[in-house]
């Protein structure tokens, strides 16, 4: 039976949350494996026990109990945001030749970058939102981005999750206050056109029998957009399948795989859109979806039919077994 840790934490905003994902996994893990929950912290890395906590030696990646020396075979890396999701633990691993079950480093640093991600989906002929990307420390006129975007428009770190540091903007006097909320959470801010739809999102994974889509959730958010308030505390709704045709089904599904299989990616995916009118517009990519059990990906999951367990084991066994 292979022994593997499962990362959660990280450096972030996004640490509970991560934990929260991260125990889903464990109290669903895949059969056949063992997993140990690592909490990582900037501190110390932490393997979390029923009854202790015991330091984790992450350079050659075991630990100690009662006297035994405990070798882990491989990772999963569920830290939402800084240093999983970004892909800096994969590079570690990597060069210490370590498998893990997760998109590689450069398709997770890629793609965690709001900005970056979508330009590069863009060259490859994907539809997304009229942007300008700004960085730390540099001079922007507000009367400029407002003529070339118009408003409303949204303001958000490249480098976070979870919509910490995102703002819709209505008007001229509140960019700059948006602009500076979203440079507390990241160096360079991404501001976006607004697109005039219904938001909807969908998974994506991949085990040996090929790339999959999972349903199509739609997000229909009791606040003006799909903020941290709609996202964890209940004022949204998630409508899992999505009221959607066939035709307009398959094409966000379509733009999900596509977007997967461009950007090299591995695990589990959740791509986010705007349908305006009957065009998806790419919002996002998530490389580490949230996935406690009131996260998007369960509630996909469920709709077709799938235990959690199962779903992760044909993920490892595709990943992990030669």
């Amino acid at each position: 039976m292979k022994k593997v840790g499962l990362l959660y934490g990280g450096y972030s905003s996004e640490f509970e949350i991560s934990k929260n994902s991260a125990q889903t996994i464990y109290n669903n893990s895949a059969n056949n494996y063992q997993l140990y929950l690592i909490e990582v912290k900037k501190e110390a890395w932490t393997v979390v026990l029923e009854d202790e906590r015991i330091p984790f030696d992450f350079q050659n990646f075991q630990f100690q109990r009662n006297g035994e020396n405990i070798q882990l075979d491989a990772a999963h890396i569920y830290i939402h945001g800084n240093p999983g999701e970004n892909g800096k633990i994969q590079a570690l691993l990597d060069m210490k030749g370590i498998p893990y079950v997760n998109s590689n480093a450069l398709a997770s640093e890629l793609s965690f970058d709001k900005w970056f991600c979508n330009q590069f989906l863009k060259g490859l002929g994907a539809n997304v939102a009229k942007s300008k990307v700004l960085q730390k420390n540099t001079t922007y006129s507000t009367e400029e981005v407002i003529e070339e975007l118009g408003l409303p428009l949204f303001v958000k770190p490249c480098d976070s999750g979870s919509s910490y540091g995102i703002s819709k903007v209505k008007n001229a006097a509140d960019l700059t206050p948006a602009i500076e909320a979203a440079f507390n959470e990241g160096q360079t801010v991404v501001i976006e056109s607004f697109l005039d739809g219904r938001e909807f999102t969908c998974g994506v994974y991949q085990d040996k029998d090929g790339v999959h889509a999972l349903p199509v959730t739609e997000i229909i958010s009791d606040t003006d957009f799909f903020d941290f308030t709609a996202k964890y505390e209940g004022k949204s709704k998630e409508i899992t399948p999505a009221n959607l045709d066939q035709k307009a089904t398959e094409a966000i599904q379509k733009e999900a795989v596509k977007a997967y299989q461009f950007l090299q990616l591995s695990s589990v995916a959740r791509i986010d859109f705007m349908l305006v009118k009957d065009t998806p517009y790419i919002i996002e990519v998530n490389t580490t979806p949230g996935f406690s059990k009131a996260s998007i990906v369960p509630q996909m999951l469920a709709a077709q039919g799938t235990k959690i367990s199962d779903f992760w084991t044909n993920i490892y066994n595709y990943i992990l077994e030669d």
